[in-house]
């Protein structure tokens, strides 16, 4: 029976992390499934959906872990999913919103709380502030991709989402 997990590992950014995190799967005989890894600030962080045919591996893999973190400074943590079961398939057409203005606090939870009110899945989100080139004010860029019912229209979603653009003083788009 093969078995799911999940790692999230974190670390000051260097040459090798990547290598370090995934020998720890490697030598452990897990297959890599699915990986999202990117730098935060000075942090690299990994987020890793991987498999095991091995019954009692996860024991064996938090030790790991810890291991990681002594020798290497890494932070990994693994969490074991359930199987999954017969989702019915509901009919959705994806697509991104991008979102862009000034920073301030409360985008990402005023934008995902807006989807979420209205049963719109996020499926991957990116943001990054950075600086304006004419002003140097800190611009804030976020794009989500989602999952829409086939039912709402596009047209629909983009008069909705005008309300949350026009409260965060932000500019929303929707591509699809």
């Amino acid at each position: 029976m093969t078995n799911r997990y999940i790692m999230t590992a974190f670390g000051k950014d260097r040459t090798g992390i990547v290598a370090d995190v995934t020998r720890l799967l490697y030598e452990n005989d897990c297959n890599l499934e699915n990986t999202t890894m990117s730098m935060l600030a000075d942090e690299f962080t990994l987020s890793l959906l991987f498999s095991s045919q091995l019954p009692d591996i996860e024991e064996q893999l938090n030790r790991e872990c810890r291991r990681l973190d002594l020798d290497k400074g890494i932070s990994a943590f693994i969490r074991p999913l359930r199987a999954q079961q017969e989702i019915k398939q509901k009919s959705y057409k994806t697509c991104t919103l991008h979102i862009e203005g000034l920073d301030q606090a409360g985008i990402v939870y005023k934008t995902s709380q807006f989807l979420a009110d209205r049963q719109l899945n996020i499926i991957q989100l990116n943001s990054a502030a950075s600086a304006s080139p004419q002003s140097g004010a800190t611009m804030y860029s976020m794009n989500i991709d989602i999952q829409v019912p086939e039912s709402l229209p596009f047209d629909q979603l983009e008069e909705e989402l005008a309300s949350v653009a026009d409260e965060l003083h932000v500019d929303v788009t929707v591509k699809r």
